[in-house]
């Protein structure tokens, strides 16, 4: 049977390609022997549910327990009825339940229970009967909400003492966040924010990405497979840009092997995983459009704003720092501060960012190119200028994030630009004072750095001539341009205001300072 690169659910092994599930989890048999409850959490679609049904499997297979994986997710429907999702959920644990074990593990049929106790009553059935110590593993746990979410977590508390006769000998819960993030409506916060009512838990667990030859391995499955190599640049290039984030890994082979090179006679170079790149961050698959819903949440904005503009980090809690961590959403910069988890990441933030001034940009004409559709660089600077003239104002208003309102607006017209057959890449960082644009449109690059002049702070022209000399150097570039966007108060409108000088950095590279 044909195997194929998997995107969406767990993995089969009969159907994908795939690592061993259990080679990224941590070691939990200490846990179990302890009959430990505790959390596995880490970002969607890094394998979780793939090796939480493969280890059930295991532990159930060596004849030692009665082990399931068991899914929340039907619960999620009623979150201000727990009665309701408690009789959704077991509905579902039992179809789960006979699907997966042998009928001698099955649980009994439920026993009638107040609305509120229905999976304490069950679980304390199913465990008084079962001939093995049950391990439950509770998958999707997070997709629960407010009373129902706090109902659950307190009939597994309060049977926690009776394990492992009256109760199951281990349990898990499985999520994408850790216990205290999960989502509350109380207290205005929107979060557990502290481990209660689930504080029997020992251990808080995450799963790791894929290592270089990890990601080389699964590759080279299809390669056997079918005869298709993947290069070892297209190899070193795939972690490059994804850091191992596994659907990152399986969507840009996914999208080479099925769509872009179908023949497998034909090698996969470094080029066609940059192409699968910039089809996946404007595709914005489900994976990547999740991301877009996260970066509404206040938290997460207090955290991505100023990584967006470069600026300090501020007085954020340690938690919202971790929270953003635990998500591998970003990481923590070994030259200091935060970045984006992966190159891919990086670009979709912005990206998605810009949707709404891109979404209000006005019909532009491409007066940038030439005759022969090269990209002309006075005519694109002209056409910026007249641009941020006459629309940077009001667009300035739809932009979601206002402190780098001016540089997503900058974005919104570059990716018009591009989408004519270019790409634009970005460099930012928490305090590195800038963000770094660079422009390829053919054979033409250019090299733009974005700085922003705030209220009681100095002209930044000599240090954003300097950090542009650095930028364009590792760019190989010999100009380029440095934008200052003024958001002193008391300015003329943007009209007014908008300028442009040619200068020379400190290396004598030729630069354009537009300031606006």
């Amino acid at each position: 049977m044909a195997k194929w690169f998997n995107v969406a659910g767990p993995c089969k092994a009969d159907l994908h390609y795939m690592l061993g599930p259990l080679v990224r989890l941590p070691q939990l048999g200490p846990l179990i022997e302890q009959q430990g409850y505790f959390v596995i959490h880490a970002p969607r679609q890094t394998g979780k549910t793939t090796a939480m049904l493969a280890l059930a499997e295991q532990l159930t297979a060596s004849g030692q327990y009665a082990a399931v994986t068991l899914s929340m997710e039907v619960g999620a429907a009623f979150p201000h009825d727990p009665g309701r999702a408690e009789q959704a959920i077991l509905d579902s644990w039992q179809a789960g339940a006979a699907d997966r074990l042998p009928a001698e593990l099955h649980p009994p049929t439920w026993p009638q229970s107040a609305p509120g106790s229905g999976l304490y009553t069950a679980l304390r059935a199913w465990a008084r009967v079962s001939p093995r110590p049950l391990l439950l593993f509770i998958d999707e746990i997070d997709s629960l909400q407010d009373e129902t979410l706090i109902s659950v977590l307190r009939q597994l508390r309060s049977g926690y003492p009776h394990r492992p006769q009256s109760f199951p000998h281990a349990l898990a819960l499985v999520g994408v966040r850790d216990v205290r993030d999960y989502k509350v409506a109380s207290g205005g916060s929107g979060r557990l924010n502290t481990a209660s009512p689930f504080n029997i838990k020992i251990a808080s667990l995450t799963m790791r990405n894929f290592s270089p030859g990890e990601v080389a391995q699964l590759y080279g499955q299809h390669s056997t497979a079918t005869g298709q190599i993947f290069t070892a640049e297209a190899v070193a290039r795939a972690f490059e840009l994804t850091q191992g984030q596994p659907w990152l890994v399986n969507a840009l082979a996914k999208e080479i092997v099925e769509v872009r090179v179908t023949d497998p006679t034909q090698a996969i170079t470094a080029a066609d995983l940059d192409q699968a790149k910039e089809i996946l961050i404007r595709r914005q698959d489900t994976h990547l459009d999740s991301l877009a819903s996260i970066l509404r949440e206040v938290r997460v904005r207090a955290v991505i704003e100023p990584m967006l503009s470069g600026r300090e980090l501020g007085l954020v809690p340690p938690d919202d720092v971790q929270f953003l961590l635990d998500l591998g959403l970003v990481v923590r910069n070994p030259a200091g501060g935060l970045m984006p988890a992966n190159p891919i990441y990086r670009e979709v933030l912005p990206r998605v960012l810009a949707q709404g001034p891109e979404d209000g940009l006005p019909a532009i004409q491409p007066a940038w190119l030439t005759p022969s559709g090269a990209l002309d660089l006075e005519q694109l600077l002209q056409a910026f200028l007249a641009f941020w003239r006459q629309h940077g104002q009001p667009l300035l208003r739809s932009a979601p994030y206002h402190e780098i309102a001016p540089h997503l607006v900058m974005m919104a017209f570059l990716h018009r630009v591009v989408n004519g057959g270019g790409t634009l890449e970005r460099e930012y960082a928490i305090a590195s004072g800038r963000m770094d644009l660079c422009l390829r449109y053919g054979e033409v690059m250019l090299g733009i750095e974005l700085k922003v002049w705030r209220e009681g702070r100095p002209d930044p022209l000599e240090r954003g001539l300097g950090q542009l000399d650095s930028y364009l150097a590792g760019l190989g570039q010999q100009q380029g341009w440095l934008v200052i966007f003024d958001r002193r108060e008391g300015l003329p409108e943007i009209a007014e205001r908008t300028t442009v000088m040619p200068l020379a950095s400190p290396a004598g590279r030729s630069i354009t300072v537009i300031r606006g």
